[in-house]
């Protein structure tokens, strides 16, 4: 089974770190995708700029809401909205509690609102459980050209 990668949006260093520390505690092998803002997540996403050369789509989308240059909504917007990468899954991790956020977040196609723990140790629990349900567990939607987005 081929590991894909975990492009993480997130523009706060620490939760950078704790995502990471999370996620390496389960040991898992999956390359981690690092987008400081949206529009990073973006070129990314669309294989732009600095990730002209990549090939796959990620395994999953952890993407916090409140960003710089395009917020999180915006990113999720594109997502669910393009042929080709509707459907990616996309965890919505964010410090965000606010019901607008969350409905506007469902309402959008998100596949998961996680509001970020505050205790490191649970922190480091929930990225490590999203980490293995995406990118292990989850059966994605199968490869080929009847099926846009998976190539």
């Amino acid at each position: 089974m081929e590991l894909r990668r975990i492009l993480l949006v997130e523009d706060n260093p620490n939760d950078v770190e704790l995502v990471l520390e999370g996620l390496g505690e389960y040991n898992l092998a999956n390359e981690v995708v690092v987008a400081r803002d949206g529009a990073e997540a973006l070129d990314y996403l669309y294989k732009k700029g600095i990730f002209a050369g990549r090939d796959d789509h990620p395994a999953v989308v952890l993407l916090d809401l409140k960003l710089p240059k395009v917020d999180g909504i915006e990113v999720l917007k594109t997502i669910k909205h393009d042929e080709n990468l509707r459907f990616i899954p996309v965890v919505v991790l964010t410090s965000s509690r606010e019901e607008r956020d969350l409905v506007e977040s469902y309402s959008l196609g998100v596949n998961a609102y996680v509001v970020k723990p505050v205790d490191f140790h649970e922190f480091a629990r929930a990225v490590k459980e999203l980490g293995i349900f995406w990118a292990i567990i989850n059966e994605p939607p199968p490869v080929g050209p009847k099926y846009p987005g998976r190539k």
